[in-house]
């Protein structure tokens, strides 16, 4: 039986990433015979202008029948000016709860020859392999109420953060779990000391925490957290919170590798999973070939890993990546001296060239 994947490029360098994506994925279809089949749908500003909506539903009803979606980028300034509600960014948060996609697993790995692209020194991220769980459909982003209104002769604006126990559960013991496969340590973020929201994540954490005596799970306030990931990054194996800090921590920690363009993700919870890189759309270098797609491309390794649960699969592409990297093939975001300049397009290939022969974990 084929697997569908539902590919939704999206705005930006979003076409031209999730298109080297695609090339890597059907070289190792053709390897592995997975039956591959993909179709293509809008979101974002592309689907504002070809639909008047950022999510239609023509590509919410192909995500749901798909075993996964791969997605490149959304945004851009030319709807900067539209309503919250109608503009590209709200595409990316409807398909995030349409799909009950309550969890976002961001690795940040930093590549033994990109340790020169970080700002820190060396000896601060040579090793680097942390992993951030952030919650992703409840939080700030979705509480209610919200709003602006007129208030003493000016404007007031609002926003509710709201979390319920069990969504607090959920994201602890999905992160307990991944650090089980990993060095067994959790630290879970919050703000308990002045949020009485942090205050339940912190008290549901430490008893979801007492299910799992093989981690060992910790507590850390979220500026406290911040300021550890550039000053000893590799204390942290697994890092759990909340939508907001996630946010903010995440992309943090995707800057300690060298460039946010070497970060996937995946989004997970409900029968579909979601794939993307962690960057946004660039759309003053859209169409150019001068996008890094390897965050895209590892994305498509997660997507084998966690949709398709082809860890050989993943385990090629992220092998073939690493030749790629330690070979000196740079784009223009991480391009030094001593280094080979590409664009997407030559990246592509490299990774191509990498993938000729490689037989999974052996070739990692």
């Amino acid at each position: 039986m084929s697997a569908k994947i539902a590919l939704l490029p999206g705005d930006g360098i979003g076409p031209d990433v999730v298109q080297e994506a695609v090339r890597v994925l059907r070289v190792v279809d053709v390897k592995l015979g997975l039956k591959l089949d993909f179709e293509e749908a809008l979101i974002g500003g592309t689907a504002i202008d070809a639909t008047g909506r950022p999510l239609p539903d023509e590509t919410l009803e192909l995500c749901r029948a798909s075993r996964a979606v791969l997605l490149g980028a959304v945004g851009g300034p030319k709807w900067d000016d539209f309503s919250k509600a109608d503009r590209p960014e709200a595409g990316l948060l409807a398909i995030r709860k349409e799909l009950e996609l309550f969890a976002n697993l961001r690795p940040a790995v930093c590549f033994p020859d990109l340790i020169g692209a970080s700002t820190l020194r060396p000896e601060v991220v040579e090793g680097l392999d942390l992993f951030i769980v952030r919650e992703l459909t409840g939080g700030i982003y979705f509480g209610e109420p919200r709003g602006c209104e007129p208030h003493d002769g000016g404007e007031r604006a609002y926003n509710t953060m709201v979390y319920d126990a069990g969504e607090i559960e959920r994201i602890v013991r999905l992160a307990c779990e991944i650090a089980r496969e990993r060095s067994g340590k959790v630290c879970s973020v919050d703000k308990a000391n002045v949020l009485e929201v942090s205050a339940l994540w912190r008290r549901v954490a430490t008893r979801v925490g007492e299910d799992y005596p093989d981690v060992e799970l910790t507590h850390m306030y979220v500026d406290n957290c911040a300021m550890q990931l550039v000053r000893n990054p590799k204390q942290f194996d697994v890092i759990v919170t909340g939508n907001l800090f996630g946010d903010i921590l995440s992309d943090e920690a995707a800057m300690l590798t060298g460039s946010i363009g070497m970060l996937p993700s995946a989004s997970l919870g409900g029968s579909v999973g979601l794939y993307e890189p962690v960057h946004g759309s660039a759309p003053d270098i859209a169409g150019q070939d001068k996008a890094n797609p390897v965050a895209t491309i590892l994305s498509a390794a997660m997507l084998l890993r966690y949709s398709l649960e082809c860890l050989e699969g993943a385990e090629m592409i992220e092998g073939a990546v690493s030749k790629v990297i330690a070979k000196g093939y740079r784009t223009a975001d991480l391009h030094e001296p001593g280094t080979k300049l590409v664009g997407t397009r030559d990246m592509g290939d490299a990774i191509l060239e990498a993938l000729d022969g490689a037989t999974g974990e052996s070739d990692a």
